[in-house]
């Protein structure tokens, strides 16, 4: 059983908004607060991010990072966890309707709940529940049908 997901949560971040908010508490997931750290060890964890490897069954046993909050602020987090191993994603489509006035998005860029999962699904791991309280839920699955089909048709044969 891999370690649990944490979720670094950016202090400025709208809880309101925030689209992993329904996970706190969920076994399996912990939040931490930005720039404070839990009491989690990160030996054997990597963090989602662009530029990496694609994350892969290979990355099973790792527990998972995700940095959340505006593109702006998840790039000012990224060196507080230098020391983590960046693993990237296969191109996923976002349903999440983003508007930036300060910086332009990364092409490919998910909303936090939407690269959990996709990393999930990546692992093999369980995504039972994870985008049950996500707004844009059926919009999101809608888009990627094609690769999630794929995907349980790679892992039936």
């Amino acid at each position: 059983m891999a370690p649990p997901t944490i979720l670094v949560v950016h202090p400025r971040e709208n809880r309101r908004k925030c689209s992993i908010e329904a996970l706190r508490g969920r076994e399996g997931f912990v939040h931490w607060t930005f720039p404070q750290r839990g009491p989690e060890p990160l030996a054997g964890y990597v963090r989602l991010g662009l530029g990496g490897p694609l994350l892969s069954a290979a990355d099973g046993a790792a527990g998972l990072m995700l940095l959340d909050g505006t593109w702006l602020r998840a790039r000012r987090m990224e060196p507080f966890f230098g020391e983590l191993p960046v693993r990237s994603l296969p191109p996923w489509e976002t349903a999440y309707p983003r508007v930036s006035k300060r910086a332009d998005d990364p092409h490919g860029g998910l909303a936090t709940i939407e690269a959990l999962f996709a990393a999930q699904v990546a692992l093999g791991r369980s995504t039972a529940g994870l985008l049950d309280h996500y707004h844009w839920r059926d919009a999101f699955l809608q888009r990627n049908a094609a690769r999630l089909a794929a995907r349980a048709a790679r892992a039936a044969s």
